[in-house]
């Protein structure tokens, strides 16, 4: 007797190796897929203006970079003794305005040559709801506790959303047409929005990815729906969102604080992600890399032993031989 709706996945073309160059842009569980690939040594590098959690906010993050937005100081504000920016995540305030500025522009500067250089582009949606700076009417990343009567909320439509997710697709494809994007909606819950407004939000995101995306007839699952642009670029949806609601679909997969999922959950779908995105010949070299990272992690008794100093000659042979054949670095 079957007691899970298991997700089964395919396993999807153009592979991540370890010659790939990865870019993810988005909401906290970008966060933690990123942190899974740059454990093991992938070229990964996550959200430079830190956690976006909204469609118009990752939009206004690719087309500044590409374009080669400079930050200055019309577009930074005080705030609580902090420097701020309302395209940006807290992570990058600063008390020092000048710093704080000079890390926007070279943010946006690594994002254009990230963006140009991907083999892959992970888009994490968290929500459907935007904030409104009423001052600019403009979209912000972070609304960084300025008072809430300055913003007005709103809730995108899928056809705005889709406009978005268009207009970002275009962006990339016109600088690296041969880069695939991958679209996930983010299992984190915005109870904050209301338990129904969360689900509408969540819907609108998911609605929108597969109308951009569509259906391939040829395609057996519909959990992995793939098609390319006229442009050349290959879209993509990764079902993290469902697995969370619909496969492990229980509270002890969850944080204490019941919306954010704990590390069992994280790493259950990082498997399904490896599966179908990490090409097999790569999973010898990725359990190398854990070797070396468990050896670097742990703490001997006696660090001066004839044992332990062994252990690091044999260390340092591994990290040596993954750097010599992949360029791997520690």
């Amino acid at each position: 007797m079957n007691f899970r709706t298991n997700i089964q996945l395919q396993k999807e073309e153009n592979q991540i190796d370890y010659a790939s160059k990865l870019l993810l842009i988005g909401s906290c569980f970008s966060e933690n897929i990123s942190k899974k690939l740059t454990y093991y040594k992938f070229d990964a590098a996550s959200n430079p203006f830190g956690i976006l959690f909204n469609p118009k906010a990752i939009e206004t993050l690719i087309l500044n970079s590409l374009n080669e937005k400079m930050y200055t100081e019309k577009d930074v504000f005080l705030l609580n003794e902090r420097w701020h920016c309302f395209n940006a995540h807290s992570d990058l305030s600063s008390t020092d305005k000048n710093e704080l500025l000079e890390n926007l522009n070279t943010a946006i500067k690594a994002t254009n040559k990230r963006i140009r250089e991907s083999t892959h582009i992970i888009i994490t949606l968290g929500t459907s709801w935007i904030y409104k700076f009423i001052e600019t009417d403009a979209v912000v990343g972070n609304c960084h506790k300025v008072p809430q009567k300055k913003f007005s909320k709103e809730l995108l439509s899928v056809d705005e959303i889709v406009a978005t997710l268009k207009n970002i697709c275009l962006q990339i494809s016109e600088v690296n047409p041969k880069t695939t994007v991958i679209f996930t909606v983010s299992p984190v819950r915005h109870i904050k929005d209301g338990f129904v407004e969360n689900s509408v939000s969540k819907a609108h995101l998911i609605s929108a990815i597969h109308n951009l995306i569509g259906s391939r007839k040829e395609k057996i699952s519909p959990l992995s729906l793939s098609t390319p642009l006229k442009t050349g670029l290959a879209e993509v949806y990764f079902p993290s969102f469902e697995m969370m609601m619909d496969d492990l679909r229980d509270y002890r997969f969850y944080n204490s604080d019941m919306i954010h999922p704990n590390e069992t959950a994280i790493d259950y779908i990082w498997e399904q992600f490896k599966h179908a995105w990490i090409d097999e010949n790569t999973f010898s070299v990725m359990k190398e890399v854990e070797t070396v990272q468990k050896g670097l992690a742990h703490k001997p008794f006696n660090s001066n032993s004839e044992q332990h100093q062994q252990f690091l000659t044999d260390l340092q042979k591994k990290i040596t031989l993954l750097k010599n054949n992949f360029n791997i670095a520690f």
